[in-house]
This record gives structure tokens, C-alpha cells and sequence, in this order.
């Protein structure tokens, strides 16, 4: 099946006289008629459920959609983008482990990783995006267990180049990473370019209508981990916390690394998301084709609208020819990027400020990604509390705003933006 038809068709095939709907199986606990047949689940000799806090139904089949939208072989959903993130990179490096990032990822993943997961003794090193060869390689350390970037970064818009980082992540021997949130399944496919492991936060377009938080972890199943079983003892060796399985031996490489995250990390940390969040987001996902050919149209007009303003200092978007990512948004979003723009307002913080108090479509609001257009201007909201000095130091410049782009008729947006710029 094509993407749009896996959008609507994926994950779940309903046999004669079921629900034509995913069901929703609203229940913490799971029936069984002795306890043998419940003592096989709890040894991975079977496949079932016994306690939603681990594993659901519903999850388990929005998951599956999920999963072939992006051409992987296992995944899971959790209770957000952020638990994703952490499940990813946790579920294979702990303390004394070290993981090679991306500098362009989302402010929260950034912070993840250099302050709550360094405090679990697991260390980071951050690279630029443009690196030369030589840094990259620089980055690594015997102990290094991943690579991790964003396809599009959120809110720098930087293309992240999939297949160089995925050369040098295999050359050492540990998987790549890639948040695919901003691009989505639709524009991209990072397990095409030889990433290794997808997270989303599905809060995102994916919900596409600011209903559920919630994130997903896709494994590709390609990464052959006994080949680097000394770097991956978790996967490769016995799991005394679970009846001493060895997850790749028993599952092979296509289900080892999700079935490990499931029967650890979320038995453990218990990162679900409900029942009724992944049934509404199933309910996203049917749209998201259409959503995100809409929100890249209505994009690309905006940002060009936005360049040819005289009230408007700078554009940053990949789908813009001499945009600093354009070539490479060429070679891996060849169908279109996302529906966020930034760009900054002639006349500094005080300009976008003013530009801000005067619009009318677009709302204020922290979220991206969804149906409506929004707006945030980070000097004056999420980034208040630092000087102009402090903003530019961190890429975040007084004058920048935040646009997502959402599916209401372009004309509209763009004459709201007009009007707002015109004020100032």
C-alpha cells in the first residue's frame, strides 16, 4: 500500500462482523483462565496482556500503523515525544555510556539529554549539523552506543543529513537515531537513508488537532546488534531482571530492541500513553496525508509571501531556494518539508512584539504542527528571561517568531500576516 492508503488501511484489518474501527480497550487488567496461560505472557512465551501499564491493545495497533508508515519492524507508543526520546537512547546506553546529537533538536530533547540524562551518568556530545568530517569522527568514543538527530529540527528548521551521519554511526558500530516529528512519514523516511531507530512526538501532526500528547519508537529491525554485541550487553545477553532472556537470540533483530524497551523501560517507568489518546490519535493519522500535503502548500506560499515583505528582516524555510538547508531538503524532502517558518520582524523585539498584538487568524500558543495557524515569538514567551545577548548566543533572536503554518486557506493567513506587518 501507498502511504495515503496506509494512513487510513494500516495497522488494523478487521475480520467479518468486527468493529470497522479500532476498538478501545479501556481496561488496566486482562482475564485468564489459569494462571500457566498468564505465566506464559510473563515469560515472552506467548503474546497477549495482562496489565495495560506494559502493553494495550488499542497501543499496540495505532502503534502497528505507525510502524508501516515508516517501513520499520517493531514499534511502541509512549505518553509523549519526550518519553520516546528517553526510551530511545536509554533502552540501549546507561551510566558510563556516551551518545553522539545533533546541536539542531528541539530545546527539550536538548535539555534531556545534557542535564536529566547526564545525571544518569550517561555522557553527550553535541556536533553542528554542517560538521566537517573530521569533528564528526572526532565526536566518537569507545563507548559511544549512538547517533541522534532530527530530520528537521524544531525550531532551528536545519535539514539533518540522515545518510552521512548514518555512514559514520555504522562505521563504529552503533545505530543512528532520527526524530522524525516536523517531517513526518509523509515527506520522509529516515530507515530509507540508513537511520536505524524513529521516534516521533505524535503530539504533533500526527494528532495533527491539539487533542492527545503523546510520542512513538519505531525500530527499522535492520541493526545487526550481535555483530556489536559487546556494546550492547542489554540486547545481547542474558536479562536476569527478565527470567534471563536474551532479547536478539529470542527475538531476532526485527522485535529484540522494541520487545526489550516494552519488558524494561515501560514495565518499569510505566510511559503509557491511554487507550483513548491512541484511538484519537488513530483518528489523526487517517488525515495526516492530506493534512501535511495542505500545511506544506500553504507553507510554501507563506514563506514566500514572507520574503518578498518589507517588514520582514529574514526567512528561514528549507522549501526557500539559498535557504541554508535547501539542497539537502531537495534530496530527502523532495515532496515537501513542514508547515513551520521562522523568520524576524524589521525593528527588533520591540517590531515583533507589536506584530504579535495585532493579529487576528493566527494565535499565540506554544504548540506547532497542528491544523491551526500559531504563532510564538520565544524573546517575549518560552525565552523571557534571557537578554538579546543571551537569545542570539542560544540562535534565538529578538526579532525571530515562531510560524505554523496550519490548513485554513492560505489567502486568509497570508492576509492576517499582512495586515500585522503593515501595523508595525
Amino acid at each position: 500500500m501507498r502511504q495515503e492508503t496506509k494512513c487510513i488501511e494500516g495497522g488494523y484489518t478487521p475480520k467479518n462482523g468486527e468493529p470497522r474501527m479500532i476498538p478501545i480497550y479501556q481496561s488496566t487488567t486482562f482475564k485468564y483462565d489459569t494462571s500457566e496461560d498468564m505465566g506464559k505472557l510473563f515469560d515472552l512465551e506467548a503474546s497477549g496482556y495482562f496489565y495495560t501499564r506494559l502493553q494495550n491493545p488499542t497501543n499496540d495497533l495505532v502503534a502497528a500503523k505507525i510502524c508501516e508508515l515508516e517501513g520499520g519492524s517493531a514499534g511502541m507508543l509512549t505518553s509523549s515525544g519526550q518519553a520516546a526520546n528517553f526510551f530511545a537512547v536509554f533502552n540501549i546506553a546507561g551510566a558510563g555510556d556516551h551518545v553522539v546529537a545533533s546541536t539542531a533538536i528541539y530545546g527539550g530533547t536538548y535539555n534531556l539529554f545534557n542535564v536529566t540524562m547526564r545525571r544518569m551518568g550517561i555522557d553527550f556530545t553535541f556536533v553542528e549539523p554542517d560538521c566537517t568530517d573530521e569533528e564528526l569522527e572526532a565526536a566518537f568514543k569507545p563507548n559511544t552506543k549512538a547517533v541522534f538527530g532530527e530530520t528537521i529540527a524544531n525550531p532551528a528548521l536545519t535539514v539533518f543529513d540522515i545518510e552521512r551521519f548514518a555512514n559514520a554511526a555504522h562505521q563504529h558500530g552503533v545505530p543512528l537515531i532520527v526524530d522524525n516529528t516536523f517531517a513526518t512519514p509523509i515527506n520522509c523516511r529516515p530507515f530509507e537513508f540508513g537511520a536505524d531507530i524513529v521516534t516521533h512526538s505524535t503530539t504533533k501532526y500526527m494528532d495533527g488537532h491539539d487533542a492527545t500528547v503523546g510520542g512513538a519508537l519505531i525500530d527499522s529491525g535492520k541493526f545487526d546488534w550481535m555483530a556489536h554485541a559487546d556494546k550492547f550487553p542489554g540486547l545481547c545477553t542474558p536479562d536476569e531482571s527478565y527470567h534471563g532472556i536474551t532479547y536478539v537470540e529470542k527475538f531476532g533483530n526485527e522485535a529484540a530492541y522494541i520487545t526489550k524497551a516494552t519488558a524494561q523501560l515501560m514495565r518499569d517507568l510505566g510511559s503509557i500513553p491511554s487507550p483513548m489518546n491512541c484511538y484519537m490519535l488513530n483518528l489523526g493519522l487517517e488525515s495526516l496525508a492530506v493534512r501535511m500535503q495542505r500545511h506544506c502548500e500553504n507553507a510554501q506560499k507563506v514563506a514566500e509571501f514572507l520574503q518578498a515583505n518589507p517588514n520582514v528582516e529574514y526567512v528561514t524555510y528549507p522549501g526557500l531556494p539559498g535557504d541554508v538547508s535547501y539542497e539537502l531538503a531537495q534530496k530527502y524532502l523532495p515532496n515537501g518539508s513542514c508547515g513551520v517558518i521562522s523568520f524576524g520582524v524589521k525593528g527588533g523585539r520591540a517590531a515583533a512584539e507589536q506584530f504579535m498584538k495585532h493579529l487576528k487568524l493566527a494565535i499565540i500558543a506554544t504548540h506547532v504542527a497542528d491544523a491551526h495557524t500559531c504563532v510564538l515569538h520565544p524573546a517575549s514567551a518560552t525565552h523571557r528571561q534571557l537578554s538579546d545577548e543571551e537569545l542570539i548566543a542560544c540562535g534565538v533572536k529578538p526579532d525571530m517568531v515562531r510560524l505554523s503554518v496550519g490548513i485554513e486557506n492560505v489567502d486568509d493567513i497570508i492576509e492576517d500576516l499582512s495586515q500585522a506587518l503593515s501595523s508595525i
